[in-house]
């Protein structure tokens, strides 16, 4: 049973025999590392780069999902992608925007 699984896998129009398998793999690198930023100070966050990130994961999702044959991995990698995208963005937007007014009442 599991011998079929991994033979249908290595098979698979998006295995690990193609392209398809490899990019997404390799993408994952982007999301390890936007996570890792997670413990960087958020000044030191990029709008420009977590914008891209956020938007690059929102329109690959989609894509993965319209191409034929699914690409479940491309699919995840993005996801994972717009998320931690999304969630620097509001990290780095509550430190620039939020924070100066509960500066000001921590000093009266």
């Amino acid at each position: 049973m599991a011998t079929s699984k991994l033979q249908a896998l290595w098979n698979h129009p998006a295995g690990p025999k193609t392209i398809h398998f490899w990019a997404p793999t390799f993408k994952w690198g982007i999301s390890i590392a936007n996570i890792a930023d997670s413990t960087k100070p958020p000044e030191k966050l990029s709008y420009p780069q977590q914008v891209a990130v956020t938007a690059t994961g929102v329109i690959w999702s989609r894509y993965s999902m319209v191409i034929n044959p699914k690409n479940w991995n491309l699919f995840s990698v993005n996801v994972v992608m717009a998320g931690t995208g999304i969630y620097q963005l509001s990290r780095k937007i509550r430190h620039d925007y939020f924070s100066e007014g509960e500066a000001v009442v921590a000093k009266e």
